[in-house]
């Protein structure tokens, strides 16, 4: 299994939370990042430099609790710069975050979610060396144990029969 396949196999796999993940960071930005920019620009305009972590802090108590008049203000140029200085690095970090959630997410072998014993295992009707695939005793769909075969066709059940 090549690692386009594995991408491919983890891409499929998480398909339900990446688009989640996509959500989050546009809810992320507009909530967070863009009240954050301009509390930046706020604080960085004061002249005295006591009251910059005060400005900060009280610009962004303000901002954040309006996110969508912080997006528009960010959007029409407000915060000289910061919004878009701000949202390259806070993507860069979310997307080297999420890098690292489809790594983990990626199979680590091609046997991956396929059970263990299975006949799936085999590739290009490797099990009909022993099996049959029409005729015998039914061990799983399209596998047969052949009865006319020499040694032993003796078969183990594990699971329960039910009848009503």
């Amino acid at each position: 299994m090549n690692f386009g396949e594995k991408l491919s196999k983890a891409i499929k796999k998480i398909k339900g939370k990446l688009i989640v993940s996509v959500i989050l960071w546009l809810v992320l930005t507009i909530v967070f990042v863009a009240p954050f920019a301009l509390a930046l620009h706020s604080a960085m305009t004061q002249v005295e430099n006591s009251s910059k972590w005060s400005t900060l802090f009280m610009t962004l108590g303000q901002q954040i609790v309006k996110p969508l008049e912080s997006i528009g203000l960010c959007i029409a140029g407000e915060s000289d710069g910061y919004f878009f200085g701000i949202l390259w690095r806070y993507t860069l970090i979310y997307a080297a975050i999420a890098t690292v959630g489809i790594m983990k997410a990626m199979p680590k072998h091609e046997f991956d979610g396929i059970e263990n014993g299975s006949s799936d295992w085999c590739v290009n009707g490797e099990q009909y060396s022993i099996l049959n695939n029409k005729d015998g005793i039914i061990l799983a769909e399209k596998n047969y144990l052949p009865v006319d075969k020499r040694g032993n066709v003796n078969v183990l059940v594990v699971g329960r029969f039910r009848f009503w």
